[in-house]
């Protein structure tokens, strides 16, 4: 009888009453199954954790890598861009008095107004606003005239060599046909670096200390 035959002839529901040489076979590869089955639970799948996280490193640092490349790539762009920024930082600074300008400046503002053929009623500075590295310079302005008298102002303010603007524009009607114009015209100024020393020193001096610690309390 062939082996085929003998395994045909296997009664799969008593596997105790097989020859000793298939039961041998049969062990040995429940054996082989148990192990593989362990080595798999405990090894290869307790490592999946470990491997994944690997994965995830590889492609965050991929990512890293290739962000990296790409500035590198783009460094003489973004070096021509940030000389580009500061000629421009540059030109509007210039476009800043200093304080010994701020007088003459005031004054065209004014000549300004009255060059329009406008009437002054209230020219008023209402003082200094430091910020970062430069300072504001409000003015209160109530000017009478025509409406083309007060575009040709807004004009003019925009022509001249120092930033100057106009905020919070109120204008209204006057019983004699003209117009009544209310609004905050804004200058600005750079600070010398002795002033910006002294606005951060007075920053600082201002930002609230942070409370002591409670002293540890002693044992009995």
């Amino acid at each position: 009888m062939s082996i085929i035959d003998d395994l045909r002839g296997l009664d799969t529901q008593d596997p105790g009453r097989w020859p000793l040489p298939f039961r041998i076979v049969a062990v040995g590869i429940a054996f082989v199954a148990v192990v593989a089955f362990g080595f798999y639970f405990f090894v290869l799948n307790s490592d999946k954790p470990i491997l994944d996280r690997a994965k995830q490193q590889e492609l965050e640092l991929r990512a890293a890598f290739e962000d990296r490349q790409r500035k590198a790539a783009n460094f003489d762009s973004y070096r021509s861009q940030l000389a580009e920024i500061e000629r421009d930082f540059g030109a509007m600074l210039r476009q800043l008095p200093g304080k010994t300008e701020v007088p003459s400046l005031l004054v065209d503002i004014s000549q300004t107004a009255l060059g329009a053929g406008l009437e002054e009623k209230v020219w008023q500075p209402t003082g200094e606003i430091q910020k970062d590295f430069y300072a504001e310079l409000p003015i209160q302005v109530k000017v009478i005239g025509t409406y083309h008298d007060m575009g040709a102002f807004a004009g003019d303010v925009g022509q001249l060599s120092r930033i100057v603007t106009l905020n919070d524009v109120s204008i209204i009607a006057g019983r004699d046909g003209n117009l009544s114009m209310d609004a905050t015209a804004r200058t600005f100024r750079y600070l010398n670096d002795d002033e910006v020393q002294n606005a951060r020193r007075a920053a600082a001096a201002r930002a609230p200390k942070p409370a002591p610690k409670p002293a540890p309390s002693g044992g009995h």
